[in-house]
């Protein structure tokens, strides 16, 4: 085994590869650019080297400088984790070359996977079902229209080296395949400088499933069952599951088997995966194969028991796997949510800056520490969080946008999404933006529920982005009730602090009317009775209409998360003051929902309702910062007439460049930032006339 690894990523994946390296004895050494220097994952490893400025293509994409950290350290061995320069087959040549060791695959099976056409003949050549289309690369759109007809639509044409939704259209008739060839080349070509493109039949209703493969040195193969990918947004994965709640056991084996096959094609030696599309008949083919640790790899790692960092690491060194196909264990079911950092209610776009507080749900399970057991037992269930952050760090605008990765194991697939709901309302994130209530909206949808999705499951039901009445609570009155019980204990505080003005003391009341707080000044004026109040056990029974609460918790006031019973029954909430818009109001959340809440007495709320509307101003003649990030460009300038969708400014965050059109025609009239100034949200640009 190695004595020490340098590791050439950064966050949550370089986090996760320290814990396995040293449960296992090895040194590590952290990377690192100027944004960075801070970082968790500098802290965590053992020793850390600067390798440049923020810039990826500055730093973490510098095979040199990683190479040369790797010597200067005395590290013997390279992991890449995932992105960057993982899946680069020159890189694993040259720390080969060096007379390192590539923690990963040879670079000729990274070559030889890595080209979505030359994939598919040698996928064909191991017998592994392949979607029927044309594998060469077509010259002219003419002729992708005939291939298209002879395949049948709908069909998919595909860059060849593209990835990440790039190069890739959808063509229903002949126009579209036309037309779609077209963008697609010359998009292929500007964004990964290979124009070459392919069509394939288009699986209709497909669901995304990727199978774990697991090969030594040795010869060995072996398949550690399947992820549930289907759950995407812009072809990025939101939630992930192991095992599919879709395929039947005679599927899974034979996607199984024709993984491994493929796999001892191309003499795989590491943790790989191929993925997939399913149909809707459970007809399977090959979709690509990802030489590398996929981000999803926990929910494998929670149902079968093993560390796939670990044999990583054992295979690198040239050890054999210590166990057959029959060793693999199934265990229970995971689910995997991608905390990002984005503001779902303004079009996902990124959030960027200062975590002012940063506390995610109590972990009961630890990575690299694989479960005991064949079976299920209470010992494997639990919360697992793989992060890089920590509370007053910063996210950059240079990389993506993960936060982190929460990850549950439960007893069956209903036992896991009650678990993960559990932990999204246990995870406070503030000082930025995070995409919780996104998740915890798809969680509670009942076809998400009953596992009926596919891959166009979140275009389908948010086709017009997500909006915060998206979020239905099955109990809407629980938040109310949560409202009064933190203004009750509230007022029983100020009622105890001495040296109050005589006929003007803090009292408490019985009758209470909690007023909802909607946009353009809309109130719901919500009746409330506490019939009890016990300040010393933390209880209150609150009505609220027909329902009745008895709530129990411990939490103190001015604590964000609270967390107790009701009715019997556990709960997590978060509740806190009000926007800077409304400071008096408090803020409840619960399973996704969120409302801004004035907790009165009887006579206040009724004199509330006559308070006249204040309209927020106008700022219709501004261009805005939708997001914080760097203004990359200013396209034009004071007095310019504009048309509507004419390009304004463009502004770059988290690997995105984001370009700002005119809404409607106008003039130009004040340019107020420049090219390199970093924004902040809604933060004007340029005023028109």
């Amino acid at each position: 085994m190695f004595k020490k690894i340098l590791i050439a990523n950064r966050g949550e994946i370089a986090c996760r590869v320290i814990q396995t390296a040293r449960r296992m004895g090895v040194a590590t050494v952290a990377v690192y650019s100027d944004a960075d220097r801070d970082a968790r994952h500098v802290e965590l490893a053992d020793e850390a080297v600067r390798i440049g400025p923020p810039p990826s293509r500055e730093s973490y994409l510098r095979g040199d400088a990683l190479i040369a950290a790797a010597k200067a350290t005395g590290a013997e061995a390279i992991h890449p984790g995932y992105g960057f320069l993982s899946e680069n087959e020159d890189f694993a040549r040259r720390v080969e070359e060096e007379g390192l060791v590539f923690i990963g695959p040879k670079h000729a099976s990274i070559a030889a996977m890595g080209d979505k056409i030359a994939s598919k003949k040698l996928a064909n050549a191991a017998k592994v079902n392949t979607i029927p289309g044309w594998n060469d690369a077509i010259e002219t759109p003419e002729r992708a229209v005939e291939i298209a007809r002879d395949i049948g639509y709908p069909v998919m044409i595909k860059a060849s080296a593209g990835g990440g939704g790039k190069g890739l259209r959808v063509a229903f008739d002949d126009k579209e395949a036309f037309e779609g060839f077209s963008s697609c080349r010359n998009e292929a070509r500007n964004s990964f400088g290979d124009d070459r493109v392919f069509i394939e039949k288009f699986v209709e209703e497909p669901r995304h499933i990727e199978i774990q493969v697991l090969g030594d040195a040795h010869g060995n193969v072996v398949y550690l069952h399947e992820r549930e990918c289907s759950i995407q947004r812009r072809h990025q994965k939101v939630i992930e599951e192991a095992p599919s709640p879709f395929i039947s056991d005679a599927t899974r084996r034979a996607m199984g088997e024709q993984a491994v096959a493929l796999a001892k094609a191309v003499n795989y030696q590491s943790a790989g995966t191929v993925e997939f599309v399913v149909g809707r008949d459970q007809s399977f083919y090959f979709l690509e194969m990802n030489t590398r640790l996929q981000v999803e790899h926990p929910v494998t790692e929670c149902i079968t028991g093993l560390d796939l960092v670990e044999w990583m690491l054992r295979v690198a060194a040239g050890e054999t796997l210590g166990f057959g196909q029959a060793d693999i264990p199934r265990i229970g079911w995971a689910m995997e949510c991608r905390i990002n950092a984005e503001d779902p209610f303004r079009g996902f776009l990124p959030s960027t800056g200062r975590l002012v507080s940063y506390r995610p749900p109590a972990a009961t399970m630890v990575a690299a520490q694989p479960l005991p057991g064949r079976e299920w037992t209470d010992a494997h269930g639990g919360v697992r969080v793989d992060t890089g952050v920590y509370e007053g760090g910063q996210i950059p605008m240079y990389y993506d946008s993960m936060i982190a990765k929460l990850i549950v194991h439960g007893k069956d697939r209903a036992d896991a999404i009650r678990r993960m709901r559990e932990a999204l309302n246990a995870f406070v994130v503030r000082g930025i933006s995070s995409n919780i209530p996104f998740q915890a909206a798809l969680l509670a949808h009942p076809d998400f529920a009953a596992g009926r999705f596919n891959t166009g499951f979140i275009a389908q039901h948010y086709a017009s982005g997500f909006r915060a009445e998206d979020v239905v609570h099955d109990d809407p009155s629980f938040l109310v009730a949560l409202a009064a019980f933190v203004r009750r204990k509230a007022r029983e505080r100020a009622a105890g602090i001495s040296g109050q003005v005589e006929g003007h003391e803090a009292r408490n009341a019985t009758d209470w009317v909690v007023v909802v707080l909607g946009p353009e000044g809309r109130q719901q004026h919500q009746p409330v009775r506490i019939e009890t109040f016990d300040a010393d056990a933390g209880r209150a029974v609150v009505q609220v209409g027909e329902r009745r609460y008895d709530i129990v918790t411990p939490t103190r006031l001015g604590d964000i998360l609270m967390h107790g019973t009701c009715n019997g029954q556990p709960f997590a909430a978060q509740v806190e003051r009000g926007s800077a818009k409304r400071p008096l109001a408090l803020r409840v959340q619960h399973n996704g929902t969120q409302i801004e809440a004035l907790v009165l007495l009887p006579r206040v709320a009724e004199l509330l309702r006559l308070m006249p509307y204040k309209a927020p101003p106008d700022t219709s003649r501004q261009l805005l910062s939708p997001m914080p990030g760097l203004l990359v460009e200013v396209a034009v300038k004071p007095g310019q007439s504009v048309q509507a969708g004419e390009r304004l400014a463009v502004i770059e965050a988290m690997k995105m460049e984001n370009i700002l059109v005119a809404q409607r025609d106008g003039v130009v009239g004040a340019v107020l930032a420049a090219k390199g100034d970093s924004l902040a949200v809604d933060q004007p640009i340029l005023t028109f006339q």
